[in-house]
């Protein structure tokens, strides 16, 4: 059983992973905020899963602080893992590093231009990471769009409560697209890199990326409440206007394209992701049966 040190345990996507795993490794977890960091011992352990960060503020953070937390705990702690002789170290990176809202899809080989603190220091992680590579110490970046599930926070559950409680929404025709990834789907990606003891770059996502106006219906469906969406005019106009970031959200787009990723981690004969979009949407609602 391959044993893993794994940060953030108690966060989302931390938590998923502990719960779901535990059968098939050994896991240990190590917290930056209460654990004495020169006390870590890494000696005879197989793989570090760093999830753990700042994570993205909408009103912005010191990026002082995005680079002590993101950029210097996660260095400190490759470079103890190298040095421990760790093979594999996993990093959860975001698609920020390439900057923000988008008409073409992103991909691997976007080139990437962060515009913000957050962005800015998750690529230079990445940068510094790479440098530590070697035939013995393995790096795996893991690129994110937004990540949801049972227990979500922030927009998505925002979004959730305003469908619960308004009957008619403004958000009729929006035709962007915007890439999402299940929280199933995105533990299903690490372990996947895991078994294979793969390196590089990986952006993982759903299947298919949804509008706004789809991903209202299907969460409404999974709420089994029945929601009308229409179109006011000029209301796209005021809210760019009154509520920029909001607007970028809700009727930009934000897509990523998974080939690559896909290709290098599936098995021959798989047909797809453990999760559609459509269960995806359910479980964040109802919970995994």
């Amino acid at each position: 059983m391959k044993k893993i040190v794994l940060t953030g345990a108690n966060g989302f996507v931390g938590s998923y992973f502990k719960n779901k795993y535990a059968y098939k490794y050994n896991i240990e977890t190590f917290s930056f905020l209460r654990d004495n960091f020169e006390s870590l011992n890494l000696n005879g352990v197989d793989i570090v899963l760093h999830l753990s960060a700042l994570v993205h503020q909408m009103s912005g953070a010191d990026e002082d602080e995005y680079s002590r937390v993101n950029v210097e705990q996660t260095l400190n702690l490759a470079k103890k893992a190298k040095e421990s002789g760790v093979g594999q170290f996993i990093f959860m990176s975001s698609v920020k590093v390439y900057g923000e809202e988008s008409s073409e899809p992103y991909s691997e080989d976007t080139p990437c231009k962060p515009e913000d603190g957050y962005g800015k220091s998750k690529l230079k992680a990445e940068e510094e990471l790479q440098k530590l590579e070697s035939e013995t110490f393995k790096v795996a970046i893991v690129r994110t769009p937004i990540v949801y599930g049972e227990g979500v926070k922030a927009n998505i559950k925002n979004l959730v409560n305003l469908i619960r409680k308004v009957p008619i929404l403004p958000f009729g025709s929006i035709e962007n697209r915007r890439s999402m990834i299940y929280i199933g789907n995105l533990n299903f990606f690490i372990d996947r890199i895991i078994e294979k003891k793969e390196s590089g770059v990986f952006l993982v996502s759903d299947e298919r990326a949804l509008s706004t106006s789809e991903l209202i219906e299907l969460i409404s469906q999974a709420l089994d409440k029945k929601v009308y969406l229409i179109k006011v005019p000029f209301f796209e106009s005021l809210l760019r206007l009154a509520k920029p970031s909001f607007h970028k959200r809700l009727f930009e787009s934000l897509e990523v394209s998974n080939k690559k990723t896909i290709s290098k981690l599936l098995e021959n004969g798989e047909k797809g992701l453990p999760y559609s979009v459509e269960d995806g949407i359910k479980f964040m609602i109802k919970g995994e049966e």
